[in-house]
């Protein structure tokens, strides 16, 4: 398999397990501090035995740690906006307002990584505007505060994916993941006692013995594993073509949320219509990509 096909078959295993992660938000009955405190805490433990047990463990530039701790602060604000965006919503509304980071990663991406701005990546990304306008034009007002916490949660996503697209080739994919990972978790545990004076639903640890099975399958197999892969794709792919792969996850989620959470009872069919859209970008994207400009296909 050449490199570029492996990287994408990575980013579909990634998609699929990421396909998971709204729907164990919407389960776990704790905040969504407490969820993402405990998910990366977990990784950060499993990445180490990983890196242990292979002998990757080093020092590093302070530089670099730097950077890929900054990174990590990013990564933990993304999961806080995106559990949040859940938790004031509902799963199916969070992964839709995910799939707009192909529109802002057109636009932030070339800034970062130093590379000109792509009319057709550009073109692509406004797709999703007139599609959000079918999927919140006729929702209730209650979910207002969730789409725009999810729209911030896109934002994010674009900026780190951006970041390690830059600095991704310079170290080991799995050592990057723990710095990055565990910074984060850094960063909750310092704000950690502030979220639990400042809001009363905040709980340090779960109760429920559900829950920590719950966010133990969230760590591992939809945190820790493509996490791991999702560097290793960045390797070969550009920031746009990874998230534009990642758009695939609410096709996932969405079919999960309607069997497990039985959400398509408070959607309406232009939620759908918006929804396909956002998928029609997706799958189109490559054939328009290769037909303008073959030479650039990533």
């Amino acid at each position: 398999m050449k490199p570029k096909s492996r990287a994408y078959l990575y980013m579909h295993i990634c998609v699929v397990l990421w396909g998971f992660t709204a729907i164990l938000a919407d389960v776990i009955t704790v905040s969504a501090y407490t969820i993402v405190f405990w998910r990366v805490f977990i990784t950060t433990f499993s990445l180490y035995i990983i890196l242990k047990f292979t002998g990757k463990l080093k020092t590093m530039d302070k530089s670099k740690l730097l950077i890929y701790g900054g990174i990590g602060v990013l990564v933990a604000l993304h999961w806080l906006t995106f559990y949040g965006a859940v938790k004031l919503s509902n799963a199916s509304i969070t992964l839709v307002c995910f799939a707009t980071t192909s529109f802002f990663t057109s636009l932030i991406e070339p800034f970062i990584v130093k590379t000109k701005h792509s009319l057709i990546d550009i073109a692509i990304g406004l797709i999703v505007i007139p599609a959000m306008i079918f999927i919140v034009k006729d929702l209730s007002s209650e979910y207002t505060l969730g789409i725009i916490v999810g729209i911030i949660s896109a934002i994010l996503v674009t900026l780190f994916s951006s970041l390690n697209k830059k600095y991704v080739n310079d170290e080991d994919p799995v050592v990057i993941s723990f710095l990055e990972i565990g910074s984060a978790t850094l960063f909750l545990g310092i704000f950690f006692p502030l979220a639990l004076y400042q809001n009363s639903n905040v709980d340090f640890l779960p109760v429920l013995g559900m829950d920590w099975l719950y966010l133990i399958v969230l760590a591992l197999a939809c945190t820790t594993l493509p996490f791991v892969l999702s560097m290793i794709a960045l390797k070969q792919l550009s920031a746009f073509a990874t998230n534009l792969v990642v758009n695939l996850e609410p096709v996932y989620g969405i079919i999960l949320a309607i069997f497990i959470l039985h959400e398509h009872k408070e959607l309406d069919i232009n939620f759908y219509i918006g929804a396909g859209i956002i998928m029609l970008s997706v799958f189109t994207y490559p054939i328009i990509k290769r037909k303008l400009s073959p030479q650039n296909v990533e």
